[in-house]
């Protein structure tokens, strides 16, 4: 299929949708994640909401590891309000970061999930390294332009994925 190394294995429209209890039962042990647009808004600090989340993704014994291309200062304060591990300034899609994600939490790449919301960074590195995706909506459309112009290119896969290529990919979950 031409877009098939972009497709998620699955694409939720927020982090709140993803089925952290069904990952673990499914014998997943780790979860990797984007911050910005994926778990808040661009820049934004750790919330009530996505600290409760991590707590909840904690207490399911999986582990978590953020994933950034920011630097030090973005995501160290992010990382400490969610308990969580961090690498930044990975740049993404490059294998590595999502390669020493896996080793920072101790786990195989397949037993590993990453959840982020760009095609083309995100999802692309993941599905590159072995590890099973899920693309999320992105949470707020004023983005850099950088970002607006590959979220334009996105849309033909995304309308692929959606039409022909969700039936493709292997799931989550198994039944």
């Amino acid at each position: 299929m031409l877009f098939s190394a972009f497709y998620p294995n699955d694409y939720l429209d927020s982090v709140y949708h993803v089925e952290f209890v069904r990952l673990a039962a499914a014998g997943y042990k780790g979860v990797i994640f984007d911050i910005d647009n994926t778990l808040v808004p661009h820049g934004a600090p750790a919330d009530d909401r996505i600290i409760a989340l991590f707590g909840h993704i904690h207490s399911l014994g999986l582990r978590t590891c953020l994933i950034s291309n920011n630097q030090e200062p973005r995501v160290a304060p992010f990382a400490e309000a969610v308990d969580s591990d961090y690498l930044c300034n990975v740049h993404k899609p490059s294998l590595r970061g999502y390669v020493e994600a896996c080793r920072v939490m101790h786990i195989d790449r397949s037993e590993a999930v990453f959840v982020g919301d760009q095609l083309f960074t995100d999802i692309w590195g993941a599905n590159r390294a072995g590890i099973k995706s899920i693309l999320l909506k992105p949470i707020h459309p004023k983005e850099e332009i950088q970002i607006v112009l590959k979220r334009r290119l996105e849309w033909p896969v995304l309308w692929c994925y959606q039409h022909f290529g969700r039936k493709r990919v292997q799931p989550l979950y198994p039944d």
